[in-house]
């Protein structure tokens, strides 16, 4: 792993380095840039404005690895009102939203988390629009793909996460590009051991490009999660190869990263998925962000820096 990675995911344990980062003046920008707000409210507004753009949006409460059923309890409740406020706004129709089990108390009891992620299903199901369960480190992943698959009994629609970086990748992605399948495919953001990853990037970009071939040839929904300029450029010309028209696959890009790319592609008529997050629990997800491309350290570090 690139040491510089490494570095940026050790401090996002940090708590010593989370409290510079939140209480440093000038860094407040560097927040707003990838994160929607705290509040439901501040999302809600901010994806407004993307859709208004032609972007499609999924919408993930920040938080993970609650300890208490109190908190998972609380993470349901927001992922509730803010569905009924989507909907209130008229914009379900574009805008998904995006779940951690971990945050529904996964590391509890996965029935918990099981029961919890149903009822959001079930309020996304009455508001028309979908759920997408995100994907965390690699002790999670039989779990979060078991949640998947009794999720779908009632739901075909509910979407999965696969990091291309795990080695048992492909075997997943052959099980899941079946009919209705939504799966989303992203790199991988977590710090994992090389027996369960690969770590130089070369390796991962080959098996995303693998792995994005079997999407394309099977019959579900692929959404493709990159910022790679090589990458989406291959997976233009896979899409060409395999016959699929424009609304058949998504790109997903984060907020904050890449937006006028984000729109050219939206202009060309594809699909474009911005990935949201909002919460106060940012300071983990702003860690991961910056260890995905260190190049946007230099940006967060003129912020640490300036007492503007």
């Amino acid at each position: 792993m690139n040491p510089l990675r490494s570095l940026i995911l050790a401090a996002a344990g940090s708590e010593v380095v989370r409290h510079l980062v939140a209480t440093t003046p000038g860094t407040s920008g560097v927040v707003e840039r990838f994160v929607a707000g705290n509040t439901v409210a501040d999302a809600v507004t901010r994806v407004g404005r993307l859709v208004d753009d032609g972007l499609w949006v999924t919408l993930d409460y920040l938080g993970e690895d609650v300890t208490e059923p109190a908190q998972a309890e609380q993470t349901v409740q927001t992922y509730l009102a803010l569905l009924d406020r989507l909907y209130a706004e008229g914009l379900t129709a574009r805008v998904e939203v995006s779940v951690k089990l971990s945050a529904l108390g996964l590391r509890l009891d996965e029935r918990l988390a099981l029961d919890n992620a149903y009822r959001v299903c079930a309020a996304a199901e009455q508001c028309g629009t979908t759920v997408t369960l995100d994907m965390e480190d690699h002790t999670t992943t039989d779990a979060t793909l078991r949640v998947l698959g009794e999720l779908r009994r009632t739901w075909p629609w509910v979407g999965g996460v696969l990091q291309a970086y795990l080695r048992r990748t492909e075997d997943d992605v052959r099980a899941l590009a079946v009919a209705d399948s939504r799966v989303r495919l992203c790199k991988g953001a977590y710090a994992e051991p090389d027996e369960v990853a690969f770590s130089r990037a070369h390796e991962v970009d080959l098996g995303y490009v693998r792995c994005a071939n079997l999407l394309l040839a099977g019959d579900g929904y692929p959404m493709f999660a990159t910022h790679d300029p090589r990458l989406i450029a291959i997976l233009a010309e896979r899409a060409r190869w395999y016959g699929r028209k424009q609304g058949s696959y998504e790109y997903q890009m984060l907020y904050g990263v890449r937006p006028d790319e984000q729109r050219r592609l939206a202009g060309e008529g594809e699909t474009v998925r911005v990935y949201v997050p909002f919460g106060e629990h940012w300071y983990p997800y702003l860690m991961r962000r910056l260890a995905e491309r260190p190049a946007n350290l230099v940006f967060f570090l003129r912020a640490l820096v300036s007492r503007s």
